[in-house]
């Protein structure tokens, strides 16, 4: 009796110590152990290397594998972001910044049983001159609380991610050049397709998404053969869909800017000596003040941006999307209401010239109220031609060759914003919600008179579209229960999800379809 009673005891014992137990936090990925941090029922493991520091030789080379090491390495902070030129104030930005940068973040459940989980990779945003993993409202913690893991990569930026030189063509002829920011984002997923299920993620179901520049990048990845089979879904925000970002014409192009570049710092030499003197130039030399300021207003004419180079980037999106040679993958696409919108027309005549025969419908659509103001006038000829028109003709491309695809229109504002945005939702701030980190550090950030904290509005709009999110990952469609129906995209019907300026999300007709049919009018013109 005594024995069993014991033994009762003893069982007892061992099973409250078992539940008792901590989640594990150590994993082990190719390189050697990483050591992870628990809170709040999330698992994170931060600053792991997914390439060689890309430094001295390895300045301006594809990423390479890192090197492993011994013992358990700890993953408890952010790794540096890649250098840049500041921006101050910029909520997507971090400060700590180095030359070696290629890190990655993974946050998972912190439940170790629920088998393999949907992965999802985010690619920030910055004109492919700024940006990083730092900024507090990329952090990963709320995708992972539903179920997800989600990972956060950086690739170079500027002069280091995007860079041609005559010396470096010769240097390695047969390999990948000039795209390096692009090849980084191609060998994180690659990482990610090697490591991944150590951290409970399902290699097989993978969801590319990203704002901006991420967006862009997004497109590239969908559409080069180099990023061929790395990931199942995509989300595209605020990302375009026609041209290329910023792409000089092709790689000789981009050799020849590299050479002014080269100039700009004193080195006139050629072959061996000049890329030797060029990876020797300290970082800041090569940054260069570069930012998105600088590139997007004064368009130095020693930095190229992206290269059409025939491996990595094989021309614009617009066209492997009409000839069908690009992944064919699910796809969320959409921009928000008062986007960016470039657009430098001096004055209405020239504004209007593209439309042709339709200058008069133009005027009219833009102009309703016939004001004559160029900057308000320019300002959603601009939002249409580079945001909300590609979006559409993206989901049109894809629903055209029979795939799942899905536009939305972002276009809801902060309560305590929307004093100083009365015409919508600006770039870029679809994410905080989209992450469900919008809150009064984001708030005061952005805001210069206003602060506060989010108010129940607010965050049932990120539940609302975070929602939509992961079931994407989760399924490739963005409808689950509790949620307004969202209807894949009918080029017949032009349906979007609108989240709108009361916090609803409904699907509607797009309100703006007759801009739109004006602009896309244009590129079948060119």
């Amino acid at each position: 009796m005594f024995q069993r009673i014991a033994w009762a005891l003893c069982a007892a014992l061992i099973c409250a110590a078992a539940q008792a137990a901590p989640t594990p936090t150590v994993v082990r990925v190719e390189t050697g152990r990483l050591q992870g941090v628990a809170s709040d029922g999330v698992l994170a493991f931060k600053g792991v290397p997914f390439a060689a520091a890309p430094v001295g030789d390895l300045r301006w080379r594809p990423p390479q594998r890192p090197a492993a090491w011994s013992g358990v390495r700890s993953a408890a902070a952010l790794g540096k972001d890649c250098l840049q030129g500041p921006i101050p104030g910029d909520p997507g930005l971090g400060t700590d910044l180095a030359e070696d940068c290629l890190f990655l973040n993974v946050w998972r459940p912190a439940d170790a049983t629920r088998g393999k989980l949907p992965v999802m990779v985010w690619i920030y945003g910055g004109g492919l001159v700024n940006g990083g993993t730092q900024p507090a409202i990329y952090q990963g913690d709320a995708f992972a609380r539903r179920g997800l893991v989600f990972v956060s990569i950086n690739y170079r930026l500027g002069r280091f991610g995007f860079f041609a030189h005559p010396a470096l063509t010769a240097e390695h002829p047969d390999e990948p050049m000039a795209n390096y920011g692009y090849m980084d984002q191609i060998a994180a997923l690659q990482w990610i397709q090697r490591n991944i299920a150590a951290f409970g993620g399902d290699p097989s179901n993978v969801t590319v998404f990203g704002e901006s520049a991420g967006g862009y990048s997004v497109h590239t990845l969908l559409t080069s053969p180099m990023a061929k089979g790395l990931f199942h879904r995509a989300i595209v925000e605020s990302g375009g869909g026609r041209d290329q970002l910023g792409a000089t014409a092709d790689l000789a192009g981009g050799e020849a800017i590299g050479v002014a570049f080269a100039r700009s710092q004193g080195i006139e030499t050629d072959g061996p000596a000049a890329l030797a003197a060029l990876r020797a130039l300290p970082a800041d030399k090569v940054v260069s003040g570069l930012s998105m300021r600088t590139f997007l207003f004064q368009r130095p004419v020693t930095y190229s941006g992206p290269m059409a180079d025939g491996k990595v980037v094989t021309g614009a999106p617009e066209t492997a999307y009409r000839a069908g040679r690009f992944a064919g993958v699910p796809i969320i696409a959409g921009a928000n209401g008062a986007d960016l919108g470039l657009n430098f027309a001096p004055n209405l005549d020239a504004l209007l010239a593209p439309f042709g025969a339709d200058r008069a419908a133009a005027l009219a659509a833009y102009d309703p109220q016939s004001t004559g103001a160029l900057p308000e006038i320019r300002a959603k000829v601009g939002l249409d031609q580079m945001m909300l028109e590609p979006a559409r003709f993206v989901a049109t491309e894809f629903a055209a060759h029979g795939l799942p695809a899905y536009e939305y229109r972002f276009d809801y504002v902060g309560d305590a914003l929307k004093p100083e945005h009365p015409k919508g939702a600006a770039h870029a701030s679809e994410i905080p919600y989209v992450f469900d980190t919008y809150g009064a550090p984001y708030i005061a950030m952005v805001s210069a008179k206003h602060a506060g904290e989010a108010s129940e509005a607010d965050r049932a709009v990120a539940r609302t579209i975070q929602a939509y999110w992961v079931n994407f990952a989760k399924t490739g469609d963005p409808n689950g229960p509790g949620l307004p129906a969202w209807p894949l995209y009918d080029p017949a019907q032009d349906e979007l999800m609108l989240f709108g300026p009361d916090g609803r999300a409904t699907a509607v007709p797009d309100p703006l379809k007759t801009r739109l049919d004006l602009v896309a009018a244009t590129r079948a013109a060119k």
